[in-house]
């Protein structure tokens, strides 16, 4: 019996993740990148199987994404080929601190997702369904995004504000649709005060989203000083790990797999953050957003001989 699904065992659930897949392209070089992607390929790699709805070019970089996705263990089945839209790049530029900022290519083939019949039956057998804020800044892909929402079993929300490409209102939408809703301190924090939050602590500023979107599993993450889960109003605390940065692309995203892996394999909901934290801090200390890290290492890191 696990935290989220407790009809099942981890081995017999599926999950989709819904939106982006692209090219992170740094100045060494492009790597698999997209939060939903990233954490499609962290769950499947820790061994719950999982699926990515989305849509690449009918190009160059789409078949190459498509293969590398394919080399990471994920299926393409429900990636979608675009004959009129460009796969997606994004340009990535790190600090000296390793922090990394976007820039952004719009309508691009992911933001162009139509819904099929086979995307509504896929997600509404689905035990768990993950999509991201991103997704909202386009009207096809938003629109197929709302369709899967009413059929999906148990959504977890991954808000990933990145500007100019989310407002207010299509983040509130989407969070009352939410069963999960996993964000950053800053993001947080933005998001309570522009809904009228008075509080200032960081637990105050997650009871009043909890209460504001009626949701009972929250997490927020707080970069090197690890993360709160909330379920139920219970708070559950990591205080992160000590690493040198590398770079800090997809470590949220990786998180949130780890994440979502442990609270539908384990019924301990501190051992579920403390394994999150763990994987997160992993790939903040290696290069590019989904490095291959396997249970034994994750373990070693956690609890060093």
């Amino acid at each position: 019996m696990s935290v989220l699904i407790k009809q099942k065992a981890a081995s017999e659930l599926t999950i989709s993740c819904f939106g982006e897949v692209l090219w992170d392209c740094f100045d060494s070089g492009k790597r698999l990148g997209g939060a939903p992607l990233n954490m499609c390929v962290r769950i499947n790699a820790l061994g719950i199987k999982a699926d990515m709805i989305s849509a690449v070019g009918k190009d160059a970089l789409g078949q190459e994404l498509l293969g590398e996705i394919t080399v990471r263990g994920v299926s393409c089945d429900y990636i979608a080929l675009n004959e009129h839209k460009p796969t997606s790049t994004v340009e990535v530029t790190l600090d000296s601190s390793g922090s990394a900022t976007y820039e952004i290519i719009v309508d691009t083939a992911w933001d162009n997702i139509s819904l099929t019949d086979s995307l509504l039956t896929k997600v509404s057998s689905d035990d768990v369904f993950v999509f991201g804020s991103l997704i909202g800044r386009s009207e096809v892909s938003y629109n197929t995004l709302q369709q899967l929402l009413n059929v999906a079993n148990f959504k977890v929300f991954d808000v990933n504000l990145r500007a100019p490409h989310y407002k207010l209102d299509t983040l509130l939408k989407l969070m009352n649709k939410a069963d999960f809703i996993k964000l950053n301190d800053d993001e947080l924090y933005e998001i309570a005060k522009a809904l009228g939050c008075k509080y200032h602590s960081l637990e105050q500023n997650l009871a009043f989203i909890a209460e504001q979107t009626n949701t009972d599993y929250l997490c927020v993450t707080k970069g090197s000083h690890g993360a709160l889960l909330s379920i139920k109003g219970v708070n559950y605390y990591n205080s992160g790990y000590l690493i040198s940065v590398v770079d800090t692309v997809g470590a949220g995203d990786s998180f949130l797999g780890a994440l979502i892996y442990q609270l539908c394999s384990s019924d301990d909901p501190q051992y579920s953050v403390d394994f999150a934290c763990a994987v997160g801090a992993m790939v903040a200390q290696s290069q590019g957003a989904t490095p291959v890290l396997t249970h034994k290492q994750i373990n070693d890191f956690m609890d060093p001989a």
